[in-house]
């Protein structure tokens, strides 16, 4: 009885006594043993289930298990090292340790319940997030990350529809989300792509087995005056398997096991990256109708464009827009010049992908190859623009540009 009661003081104090139910089908006696990130997450949880039906010698038996497979796991050390603790004396504090600071410890209580609340309340399969409106046919993954949650998720197109293959624990900046100046060790908010792949023979230690840079910051960002660089999705150090919820200066960093796992489905100027502060998800019914609102509009756009009547092409436009090198008015009096003096205008978009701006449903990312023809004119190029929904309800382009 006295050691159960220090085993309860143990989970109560890291805030998982509470809600400590099963941990479904993650607690597999069939998991792959070759990957060792997923069955170390596994095994932490799996320990946590058999303390709470006071197996505790199994549960130890599993955390032994656990740092002989992944010593580096320092979680897994700590809960470890007081479960052995609490067989001689009462637990007082969550890592009874005399040679770990307290930032360390409160570092690692944040991971296991970080770690545990996703696993309490995992997103249901046939849910798709909100900002995943449209994959181009060419995209064939797509990262969505919950910052609040610390967790990535990686999706696969699979005939048009985002399908979740795959998750994983990470690490974001040390004063959470919201990134708007240099150094300011945020992650940041927003629609980003993939930009580049950095070998680890180029960098130091600190990153891990290589780097993904996104566009960081966007044309978004620079418009509100968002500055800093070198935003990237990267591994840990050697002799660390993972970093705590919040302890970057604002990348988004995965074990390295993840990070190799991740890899093969990134591709340099392709894949999107959500960065969220949380995501809603929502219902495939949902999701098709919200896809076929946003793709209607750009279609009538394009129509538009095609009339060679500047006033109904224009109509979509925000008297905010800047982009092309012209503000609004500029943009109003060249096109009303242009449009009227073609013969024909024809406008094909084609590999169209389409992203709500997270945390904010009133902007929305559209990219495509545009493909445009008039009898003088015939250039071919991939354009990215940035829809508002205005306050009459209406939906206008307030940026476009080339994607270089």
């Amino acid at each position: 009885m006295l050691f159960t009661t220090r085993i309860l003081s143990l989970l109560i104090i890291i805030g998982l006594f509470p809600c400590l139910t099963m941990a479904r089908d993650l607690i597999s006696s069939s998991t792959n043993t070759k990957n060792i990130s997923r069955y170390s997450e596994i095994l932490l949880l799996n320990s946590i289930e058999k303390i709470r039906n006071n197996d505790f010698d199994s549960a130890l038996t599993e955390l032994k298990q656990l740092v002989k497979l992944n010593p580096d796991f320092n979680l897994a050390q700590l809960m470890y090292a007081d479960l052995l603790s609490a067989r001689a004396r009462p637990i007082t504090d969550f890592g009874n340790l005399s040679n770990a600071s307290f930032e360390q410890i409160s570092a690692l209580r944040e991971e296991a319940k970080a770690r545990w609340r996703f696993h309490q309340s995992p997103p249901n399969g046939n849910k798709i997030p909100q900002p995943l409106v449209k994959l181009a046919n060419k995209q064939k993954h797509a990262i969505v990350v919950d910052l609040a949650n610390s967790r990535l998720f990686l999706f696969q197109n699979y005939k048009g529809v985002p399908h979740l293959i795959k998750d994983f624990y990470v690490t974001i900046g040390k004063n959470g989300t919201g990134k708007y100046t240099e150094g300011d060790q945020k992650t940041p908010i927003g629609v980003y792509f993939i930009t580049d792949f950095i070998d680890p023979q180029e960098l130091p230690d600190l990153y891990g087995d290589g780097a993904f840079p996104i566009n960081y910051p966007n044309v978004w960002d620079r418009r509100f005056g968002r500055t800093g660089y070198g935003i990237w999705l990267h591994g840990t150090p050697t002799g660390i398997y993972s970093r705590p919820p919040r302890d970057s200066d604002g990348c988004v960093i995965l074990s390295n096991q993840d990070f190799n796992t991740l890899s093969p489905f990134m591709e340099k100027g392709q894949t999107p990256v959500i960065l969220a502060d949380r995501i809603e998800w929502i219902s495939d019914k949902e999701w098709k109708r919200q896809r076929s609102q946003y793709v209607t509009f750009v279609d009538q756009w394009r129509k538009d464009w095609e009339s060679r009547d500047a006033e109904l092409y224009l109509r979509h436009y925000s008297r905010d827009y800047s982009g092309l090198g012209k503000d609004y008015e500029d943009w109003v009096q060249y096109k009303r010049r242009v449009n009227p003096s073609k013969n024909f205008i024809r406008v094909n978009i084609t590999d169209r992908s389409m992203f709500l701006y997270p945390g904010n449903e009133r902007i929305l990312v559209v990219t495509f190859v545009q493909d445009y023809a008039s009898n003088d004119v015939h250039r071919r190029f991939t354009k990215r623009q940035y829809w508002r929904r205005e306050a009459d309800g209406k939906w206008r382009i307030i940026y476009e540009g080339s994607v270089s």
